[in-house]
């Protein structure tokens, strides 16, 4: 299915548990997808910034989604080969559990993507979603759920996180050199409030002084 055989408007935003139940559970099993909407691409063949050409989803879509093999890092183990030519994708945090109906079907893992190779690889923005089908939702197959996962990929966006940080650093700045001049200001006012005191003319004391003594003596 190409993008213009989706209806105008058309967007794809399904949950996590959607992606799993259906999505992903109908594609081990070899069954039909209602909306054949999800390609199969081999991710760890491609650079992330490839994948936007590979999709069905329209361009203006920020994210995108893709049925993977499972490609093995060793021949007999069970860890995933995610290097690409250019870089290598990296998992981030704790794989999270998907649940339906109070049951679990999946989990979740992130990923991050690096250029370059371990360990000196250089972090970028690109960041995937993994998603794995538990055992128990596989009916009457051996090992079937490592036959394929489901990706989202996307790019996340940190300029607007950035321009935030900036303004708050600048609001910041301001407000502590709002501060400093106002500080700055009523110490000049005390300094030359005092030195007004300090140099106002007294010479009128005097005549209070000379008009006690004069009593006195009298």
């Amino acid at each position: 299915m190409a993008p213009a055989d989706l209806p105008p408007g058309f967007r794809f935003h399904p949950t996590d548990e959607e992606l799993v139940n259906y999505y992903l559970k109908r594609k081990v099993h070899g069954l039909s997808i209602e909306l054949d909407i999800i390609p199969e691409v081999d991710l760890y063949k491609c650079e992330p910034w490839e994948l936007a050409e590979k999709s069905f989803l329209p361009s203006r879509d920020s994210e995108w989604y893709f049925f993977g093999p499972r490609d093995r890092k060793y021949p007999n183990g069970c860890r995933t080969n995610r290097a690409t030519q250019a870089g290598y994708w990296k998992s981030t945090g704790k794989d999270r559990r998907v649940n339906y109906q109070n049951r679990p079907i999946g989990m979740k893992k992130t990923l991050v993507y690096y250029k370059g190779r371990a360990p000196q690889g250089l972090r970028t923005n690109w960041v995937m979603h993994e998603y794995r089908i538990e055992e128990s939702e596989c009916e009457n197959t051996m090992g079937i759920q490592d036959s394929y996962a489901l990706c989202r990929v996307f790019k996340k966006n940190v300029a607007f996180g950035e321009f935030h940080k900036q303004k708050q650093g600048e609001c910041s700045s301001s407000q502590a050199n709002e501060k400093q001049e106002q500080f700055t200001n009523a110490r000049d006012a005390g300094q030359s409030s005092g030195s007004s005191e300090h140099g106002k003319d007294n010479s009128w004391m005097q005549f209070i002084s000379d008009d006690l003594w004069c009593n006195k003596t009298k």
